[in-house]
């Protein structure tokens, strides 16, 4: 009893102080994707460069995860943005994360679409398990930048309580996005091409599942517009509300509700259950032993072969 009590004892206290950190850790290997569509997005169809109505803009972003070191893991990332008759966006980056964090890495062929000169900061995708409802630095690989994203609450998304947290990003141009486009986008009468740049605005909301770091949902609206670079005025280039799928959000909310589960196990059920029972086995094994010795003593105590009872073995004298 008191090894199955010293046994327990020391399971409450490994799960917590290291399994726990071990389990909470970001998956080293891992495929997965984001989908998001909007149903009423407007875009500049390229091949009339004519202002565009889509029946249905799709973004997906996706993830090739491969492990990286112990604590490390490296995601090889895809963007497309499409319509149904033509791709009109698409964009790669490769960035090592660290496990623990969910936080980029300065390391070992990082790049944003080719440009190796980035240093990629703050947030991937997931957020740290068991994070606090502070704000969380976001990296824009478009932008290369990491602008904040901001605690706004605590609301329920399928059924899971999450965290919502919206990152604001003012027009903004995108760096290395000079191109050739006609004049006339500018100005009706003018002929030729000029050079533009692209420019965004973005407002974006994750609702994060806070004991798993999933994102369980995810919003973005988004204006993209081009700007000549020796000029004034603009042309729109893309509006559009995007939402992640429902098959997806239902997805991550199961998967975030059953992480979260073993993830409070670890650090608080298991180890509050554990801790009371190894301590009463050990309570137990150790009054058991007393009990046993005590009995051992008493017998020593007796004289050989006297069963207790007097003159049984002699006369006894008046």
């Amino acid at each position: 009893m008191v090894a199955v009590g010293a046994f327990l004892l020391t399971l409450a206290a490994l799960l917590p102080l290291y399994v726990y950190d071990r389990v909470a850790l970001l998956p080293a290997a891992a495929e997965f994707d984001v989908r998001m569509v909007d149903e009423g997005a407007w875009y500049l169809n390229t091949s009339t460069w004519s202002w565009t109505e889509a029946s249905a803009l799709t973004r997906v972003t996706r993830v090739d995860a491969s492990a990286h070191g112990g604590d490390w893991s490296a995601w090889e990332m895809s963007v497309d943005t499409s319509v149904p008759e033509r791709m009109i966006d698409h964009w790669s980056r490769r960035v090592i994360v660290d496990r623990e964090t969910g936080r980029a890495v300065n390391c070992c062929g990082e790049h944003v679409d080719g440009d190796h000169a980035v240093r990629q900061a703050g947030l991937v995708f997931f957020w740290p398990p068991g994070a606090g409802e502070g704000d969380r630095s976001f990296y824009d690989a478009e932008l290369r930048a990491a602008p904040a994203m901001e605690f706004q609450g605590e609301e329920e998304v399928a059924g899971v309580p999450v965290r919502r947290y919206t990152q604001t990003i003012e027009t903004t141009q995108v760096p290395d996005s000079a191109r050739p486009v006609p004049a006339g986008l500018f100005r009706p009468e003018a002929s030729g091409t000029v050079t533009a740049t692209r420019w965004i605005e973005v407002d974006r909301t994750f609702w994060v599942e806070p004991v798993s770091g999933i994102v369980v949902n995810v919003h973005e609206t988004r204006s993209e517009t081009l700007r000549p670079q020796n000029d004034s005025g603009e042309a729109p280039l893309l509006h559009t509300e995007l939402a992640m799928v429902d098959q997806q959000v239902s997805a991550y909310a199961e998967q975030a509700r059953v992480r979260s589960l073993l993830l409070r196990s670890l650090d608080s059920w298991a180890p509050w259950t554990l801790a009371p029972l190894g301590a009463l086995a050990v309570l137990a094994g150790l009054v058991r032993s007393r009990r046993a010795t005590s009995a051992a003593g008493r017998e020593e105590s007796r004289v050989p072969g006297d069963t207790g009872v007097p003159g049984e073995h002699g006369r006894v004298t008046p």
